[in-house]
This record gives structure tokens, C-alpha cells and sequence, in this order.
């Protein structure tokens, strides 16, 4: 038994590959282990509580856990920001893994997304844009948002710009 930073009593999890074989205690977990613990969790002989999990029921989790982890900021404790921020992260995965099974995305595509987001709502950063201040920072951050949406509207009704008609037009290929 050993005592967690709270000071409670719990049996250390034992390591495996997390399909059978257990070896000692992990020192320190990374990503990947996370990923095979919630595949694990999620798989026909794991969690049966996990298993039955879909995108809908776990909206209130979702809900819950992302108001902990605010109110942990707002209250300025680490220590359970910590806590809640890795209960928001197995919402993540959780939800990766019930589309990965429903051949809907992955979490590689979730990675995928975000980090494309980022750096095309970052041209000041990653690009040739400028936003010397917060203020511009915002408005091009908004602007692009802004485009985007317009985009995804278009193709979601099968519109087709205006602007694809001109030479040189490089923004939507």
C-alpha cells in the first residue's frame, strides 16, 4: 500500500501491456500508457461501465468535469486543477476512442485538428501576419474564425465561392 498526495491509502495499480501479462508498478505513466489503459477500460472483457459509454451519455461528465477544473482556477488550487485537468483529458480520450471504434475519427485526427486550428489561426506566428498587441492578436484570431465558419457553411450547403471562379484565387485549395 502507499499514500497518494493526499495522504490516502490506496493499492498502487500494477503494470501490464494492458492486454494480460502485469509487471511491476509504473514509476511514471505517459500518453501512450493512457491511451492503452482507456482502450483496455473501453474493450469487450474491460470496464462494463466504460464499455456502454457513447458521446451522449458522457455529455454530462463532460460538463461536470470541465466546471471543476474553472472552479479550481477560480479557487487558484493546483493540486485539483491538476486532477480535473486529467479528468477533462480522459473525457478526450474517451470520446476518441468510442468514434476510433465507430470508425467516425481518432484521436490522431482530434491531434490532427487542433494542432492544423492553431497554426492557421496563428499567422502572426507561424506565418507572415502581423499582431504586434493583444487587440490585433484577437481580431485576426476572430477574423479567421470568422472565414472559416463562412467556409464550412458553404461546403455544408454545396455552394460553390464565387471566388474559385478567379485566377489565382490560392485561399480555398
Amino acid at each position: 500500500m502507499k499514500e497518494d498526495r493526499n495522504g490516502h491509502i490506496f493499492q498502487p495499480p500494477l503494470h501490464s501491456d494492458f492486454s494480460g501479462e502485469v509487471e511491476a508498478a509504473l514509476e511514471r505513466y505517459d500518453f501512450n500508457d493512457l491511451q492503452k489503459i482507456i482502450r483496455r477500460l473501453c474493450a469487450p472483457d474491460g470496464c462494463p461501465w466504460d464499455r456502454i459509454q457513447t458521446h451522449e451519455t458522457l455529455i454530462s461528465c463532460l460538463r461536470d468535469e470541465t466546471e471543476e477544473a474553472a472552479q479550481a482556477i477560480e479557487n487558484g488550487d493546483m493540486e485539483n486543477l491538476c486532477e480535473e485537468l486529467g479528468d477533462v483529458l480522459l473525457l478526450v480520450l474517451m470520446h476518441s476512442e468510442i468514434a476510433r471504434k465507430r470508425g467516425t475519427f481518432t484521436l490522431a485526427d482530434v491531434i490532427q485538428g487542433i494542432s492544423e486550428k492553431m497554426i492557421r489561426r496563428h499567422p502572426h506566428v507561424f506565418g507572415d501576419a502581423r499582431a504586434d498587441t493583444l487587440e490585433e492578436s484577437l481580431l485576426l484570431w476572430k477574423e479567421i474564425k470568422k472565414q472559416e465558419k463562412a467556409q464550412k457553411e458553404r461546403q455544408n450547403t454545396g455552394e460553390r465561392p464565387k471566388s474559385l471562379d478567379k485566377p489565382g484565387c490560392s485561399e480555398y485549395k
